[in-house]
C-alpha cells in the first residue's frame, strides 16, 4: 500500500515518522524471510566474490529485492541507496539498507546476522541542517530481536525501550570491534588502537556485524564500539539506535554528522569519550580510512 507523506517540512512529523518505521519494519521481515529459507540449505548458494574476503550470495541479493519491494511500493518518492544494488538519494530521505549484515557469520553458518534499514533526512528537511538517520530498523531473526529507532522519540528492542549502560569508564568496560578483514589500508592505524584497548578494558568482542555490534551498544549488551572501513548502511541504522538510547555514537574523524564514511567510535557517553580519546593519538587525519561510499552519494 503506498503511503502519502507530508511535505519537506512535516517529514519529522510523529506520523510520518510513525508511518515510516512501520514501512522498515515491513521490509526487515520480508528481506529476513527470504535469509531465514535459505539458511537451512546454505550449500546450494552461488557465493560470488566482489573482493577479497567480500562475500555475496543469493540469499543476499533475493533478500534486498524484497526490502526494496515493500519501501517502493510504500514509500516510491524516496530515494534508495543499497549495498548490493547501489542508488541514488533522492526527495525527502533516502532509504539506506544492508539486506545482510554479517554475510561470512551467514555463508559458515554462524548465527549473528541481521538486516540493518534506517531512512536518512536530507539536508534541508534535518531539524539541525545535516543530514543524518531519523528512522532505523535492525532486525535479528535467529533470536527474533527487532531493534527500532525514532528520532526525538527513543530506542527500542521488541516493543521495550532500551538505553546504553551505566559503565563509567574504559576499565569497567566490555567492547566490541571489527578487525580489518576487507581494506587493509588502516590496519596501522587500527591496530596501535587496538592494543591500547586490550590493556585498557575488561574485553574486546569481534563478533562480525556492525549493526548488531551497535545495537548491543544501544541497549547496554556492550559498553562501547568501534570500527574502521565500514560503508554506510553498517552503520546508518546502529547510530541512530545508540543515540536514541541516550548514547554518541559519531564519526571517528570528527568530519561528518554521522560515520557515513565507515569510521566510527559509540558507547554510553562517558565511554565513548574515553574510546575517542583512545582511538584519537593513532588517526592519520591526511588520510582516513574510508568505506564504500555514502547514503547522501550516487552509488552504482
Amino acid at each position: 500500500m503506498k503511503t502519502s507523506f507530508p511535505d519537506l517540512p512535516d517529514l519529522l512529523s510523529l506520523r510520518a515518522l510513525s508511518e515510516a518505521i512501520d514501512t522498515a519494519v515491513s521490509a526487515a521481515h520480508a528481506g529476513a524471510a527470504i535469509l531465514q529459507a535459505y539458511s537451512h540449505r546454505r550449500g546450494d548458494l552461488v557465493i560470488d566474490h566482489k573482493a577479497q574476503n567480500d562475500l555475496v550470495s543469493q540469499a543476499d541479493r533475493e533478500a534486498e529485492e524484497a526490502i526494496i519491494s515493500v519501501l517502493r511500493e510504500r514509500t516510491p518518492d524516496f530515494g534508495i541507496v543499497a549495498e548490493e544494488t547501489g542508488g541514488r538519494p533522492e526527495g525527502k530521505a533516502t532509504w539506506c539498507i544492508d539486506p545482510l549484515d554479517g554475510t561470512t557469520n551467514y555463508l559458515h553458518g554462524i548465527p549473528h546476522y541481521a538486516v540493518s534499514i534506517a531512512l536518512v533526512a536530507h539536508d534541508d528537511v534535518s531539524s539541525d541542517g545535516q543530514e543524518n538517520p531519523i528512522v532505523a530498523v535492525v532486525y535479528d531473526p535467529n533470536r527474533e530481536e527487532l531493534f527500532t529507532a525514532v528520532q526525538g522519540i527513543g530506542a527500542w528492542l521488541n516493543g521495550r525501550r532500551i538505553s546504553v549502560s551505566r559503565s563509567p569508564s574504559l576499565d569497567q568496560s566490555v567492547l566490541a570491534t571489527g578487525f580489518p578483514f576487507r581494506d587493509f589500508s588502516f590496519e596501522a592505524q587500527y591496530m596501535p588502537m587496538l592494543h591500547d584497548a586490550i590493556h585498557s578494558t575488561r574485553g574486546i568482542r569481534r563478533i562480525g556485524a556492525a549493526a548488531l555490534d551497535l545495537a548491543w551498544t544501544a541497549c547496554g549488551r556492550f559498553d562501547g564500539y568501534w570500527e574502521m572501513g565500514l560503508a554506510p548502511w553498517d552503520v546508518a541504522a546502529g547510530t541512530l539506535l545508540v543515540r536514541e538510547a541516550g548514547g554518541l555514537a559519531d564519526d571517528m574523524y570528527g568530519r561528518e554528522p554521522w560515520a557515513r564514511s565507515g569510521n566510527i567510535v559509540a558507547g554510553n557517553k562517558a565511554v565513548a569519550r574515553s574510546l575517542q580519546a583512545l582511538v584519537a593519538p593513532h588517526l592519520d587525519h591526511a588520510s582516513p580510512a574510508s568505506g564504500p561510499g555514502a547514503c547522501n552519494q550516487e552509488l552504482p
